[in-house]
């Protein structure tokens, strides 16, 4: 399986939830406990068990281009 990881920008989330709602591993949440200079609630990755895939829905979806998405190369090994 696919492993990856993203970051979000969190000076430039504007907390749309976009995000939230597209992550098929649901590992995206809202910080509501923080808020940014813009006065917004930020997303972020609550990812502790490594499911994220690194996807990319979330990067794609997002209007203000807030996630970076880090996807580890695959690793192919030929069957002899």
């Amino acid at each position: 399986m696919a492993h990856g990881t993203i970051e979000i920008d969190h000076a430039r989330c504007k907390g749309c939830e976009l995000c939230t709602t597209v992550c098929p591993k649901q590992i995206i949440v809202m910080d509501t406990t923080t808020l940014n200079a813009k006065g917004y609630h930020p997303a972020n990755l609550f990812d502790p068990d490594d499911h994220c895939t690194g996807c990319a829905i979330c990067a794609v979806i997002c209007p203000d281009t807030c996630i970076t998405v880090y996807r580890e190369a695959a690793v192919h090994l030929e069957r002899r």
